[in-house]
């Protein structure tokens, strides 16, 4: 297993001008994580690709591992043309991936506000269509890609495993965050079970959680059926991190972990206490 931190952990430094992409791989090695996750928010690889090549060898000088190349993608509720468009710009984020050397890229795969299993049924062939185009393009360069519990309408463990199943591709997975089952409202010890014999990346995030009808206020957002969630420093949360750190390790599971952290606590701190929540629960199992 190696640890490490998302990029997206550190963006509201990012978002604020606080920090560059550059800073923040200083403060993952300067924390002790051994990769980086690379999410291009707060900085973008397209219009400025020799950024790729910086993070790359700042990345190396560090001793730290890229470890995935994550973007947003939708493959949903699409006419033809802009079908093949998608699938064509996801190429193109595949090209980026390769010359950062990952070997993992997660793509997201859809959004939809109708929600319903009739509609996810329906998507489901075309959307594994997609996903199978680009895991042949990706293995050509050495690279897995991933789906991740993620966007509300993909985010139950039964649906992601469908989605992975129907593209039936070994070059193809998911990226599984054991916090994000909670925005679909599924207990994430069982959600993680369901999906950990699929996964070739792992999110550890937490989030406190409260019932709909006891609306908290300001800083939080709904589950798909109206409860209430915010982003915590992992370990801190209301989700069983314990247990959760025993599924994933007892399942044999031993590739990167990145810890992501979206809560209102400042975001170097968030992304720190994680790291050492996550490294400490991992040796304790």
């Amino acid at each position: 297993m190696k640890l490490g931190i998302s990029s997206y952990s550190l963006y509201q430094a990012m978002n604020k001008g606080e920090m560059t992409i550059t800073d923040v791989i200083d403060y993952v090695a300067e924390i002790g994580g051994e990769h980086i996750e690379i999410v291009p928010l707060g900085f973008n690889l397209k219009e400025t690709p020799e950024l790729i090549d910086t993070i790359k060898s700042h990345a190396a000088s560090k001793g730290l591992e890229i470890s995935n190349y994550a973007i947003g993608a939708n493959f949903a509720e699409l006419d033809d043309a802009a079908y093949e468009a998608e699938i064509e710009r996801v190429k193109s984020e595949v090209d980026i991936a390769a010359a950062l050397g990952v070997k993992l890229m997660r793509h997201d795969v859809a959004s939809s506000k109708d929600l319903s299993i009739t509609h996810f049924l329906e998507e489901l062939p075309r959307l594994a269509n997609a996903c199978r185009i680009i895991a042949d393009y990706a293995a050509e360069r050495g690279i897995t890609t991933s789906v991740e519990n993620h966007g509300y309408f993909i985010q139950h463990s039964d649906r992601v495993k469908a989605l992975v199943q129907t593209v039936n591709h070994p070059n193809f997975k998911t990226t599984l965050d054991i916090g994000n089952f909670l925005c679909a409202d599924e207990v994430s010890t069982v959600a993680v079970k369901n999906n950990i014999g699929l996964a070739s990346m792992v999110h550890f995030k937490d989030f406190y959680y409260r019932p709909a009808h006891r609306a908290p206020g300001s800083g939080w957002f709904n589950t798909s059926s109206g409860n209430w969630l915010r982003g915590a420093i992992v370990g801190q949360g209301d989700i069983d991190m314990p247990e959760v750190v025993r599924i994933v390790k007892e399942s044999g599971y031993d590739g990167y972990i990145s810890i992501e952290f979206e809560g209102l606590e400042d975001c170097r701190t968030g992304a720190k206490f994680g790291l050492e929540y996550v490294r400490k629960a991992w040796n304790e199992v």
